[in-house]
């Protein structure tokens, strides 16, 4: 019991000195400080810069399925209207006529595989006799 009595007095001495030493102005110091808004303003420029980077790193280096150069080329067009064209796309070495109109595109043409001519009208003359010619 004699030493229940001791321990408790030395923990009510050792909170009375705690007490004793802070102060109220160090309690309750105010949010709107200056120094608290400067390293506010300080950690969230930081946080800002990080995120920058990261995002330019993840633009420039990471390789995304589907979001890769160069599968989908544009290799010409020609403008059939006002508002429509048809446009000859090489897609996986595949060639594609596709006409476009506002709010809609479709596959006119497969052209088979790429053979290195790239030139539209006479590929485009060729797509147009062979079509004539199975018809």
């Amino acid at each position: 019991m004699r030493i229940a009595a001791t321990i408790a007095a030395v923990l009510i001495a050792m909170a009375e000195a705690v007490a004793a030493e802070a102060t109220p102005a160090a309690r309750f110091e105010s949010p709107l400080s200056g120094v608290n808004i400067m390293e506010t303003l300080g950690g969230l420029i930081v946080v800002i810069a990080v995120m920058l980077g990261v995002a330019w790193l993840a633009k420039r280096y990471a390789r995304v399925p589907g979001m890769g150069r160069g599968q989908v080329q544009v290799l010409g067009g020609v403008s059939l209207g006002a508002r429509e064209k048809a446009v000859l796309l090489s897609v996986e070495g595949r060639r594609l006529l596709v006409g476009v109109a506002p709010g809609r595109v479709q596959t006119l043409l497969d052209l088979g595989p790429s053979d290195g001519v790239d030139d539209f009208a006479a590929q485009l003359g060729n797509a147009t006799l062979e079509r004539e010619a199975s018809t």
